[in-house]
Formats: C-alpha cells, structure tokens, sequence
C-alpha cells in the first residue's frame, strides 16, 4: 500500500471548520481534493500531518495561522484611488480583484468604498484564523512524470487546476 510522501499524488475529502466550529470548505458533494505532495499545493500544516499517512485512514488536524494562511498583516490593508477601480462596473464591499503589486499579482478584497478612494485588503481571507481540518485520505498513487514537472496532479481528464 501506497504511502503519503513526496512526489506522490494524493486524494483527500476534507472538511475545513473554523474556531468556531463553521463550515469554511468542504469536498462532500464533490470530488477528492488531488494534490502532489511536497510541491507547496496545500498548506504546510496540513502536508505535515498527511506524511506517511495511508489511503483509508481518517485524521483531525488543527492547524494554527503560521502553519496555515500566516498571520494577518495590516500593512496588507490600503487605500488606493478610486479611478484605478473605473474598468470595474458595480464595484461592491466584499467582492475579489485581482491587483498588481512588486511581488506579481495578488487577489484583493474590497473592504471599503469612499467618495474617492477604495480601501482593499490584500491577506488571505483565512489569515490570523486556527483550521480545524477533518481529513480521510482517499488515495495515494505515484505521480506522473507529467506531473513532477508541472508541480500540481492532474486530474482524470488532464489538467486540473
């Protein structure tokens, strides 16, 4: 039996809560997340607790911010100004952008929109937050040369992204 390790395609449901104990992502309903280990797919904390894990078992992993999303930065948070937002019709508190910076391009959420200025919010939306992860490891197979230098498992018709 195939174990969890690097360069090895793994398929996972997983059920991810919060602190308290709401739903943030699931896999029920649809398929198994599929991902090559030791290539940075998923968070740290969550590859840690797979290694040497087997297809079949279950596991319960709380995984704290430095080993998830990182901690949350308000220097992240800024103003820009609103013309740079004009191509966006409709621009609303909450929605996702995708924005420019030295580092490449980041997604943005929107948290404030004033008369001349938008203020976003460039931290991962679970930043600062504990995961609480229910994981049952569904498959473990050999990744295909394909895949080692594409970095990511591809999934039953390709790519999967």
């Amino acid at each position: 039996m195939s174990t969890v390790a690097s360069q090895k395609v793994v398929s996972i449901d997983y059920t991810l809560k919060n602190n308290n104990g709401e739903v943030l992502d699931t896999s029920n309903g649809r398929e198994p997340l599929s991902y090559l280990h030791g290539s940075g797919n998923i968070i740290p904390g969550l590859e840690k607790a797979l290694e040497g894990k087997q297809a079949g078992e279950q596991l319960a992993v709380t995984i704290e911010p430095a080993e998830a999303y990182g901690e949350r930065d308000e220097r992240m948070v800024q103003q820009i100004p609103k013309e740079q937002f004009a191509e966006i019709p409709e621009l609303a508190v909450g929605q996702q952008v995708r924005g420019q910076t030295p580092e490449g391009t980041h997604v943005l959420t929107v948290v404030d929109i004033a008369d001349d200025a938008v203020t976003v919010d460039a931290n991962h939306q679970l930043a600062g937050e504990t995961l609480n992860f229910e994981v049952k490891v569904v498959e473990v197979r050999d990744a295909t040369e394909e895949e080692l230098q594409h970095g990511h498992a591809h999934g039953a018709g390709g790519h999967q992204h």
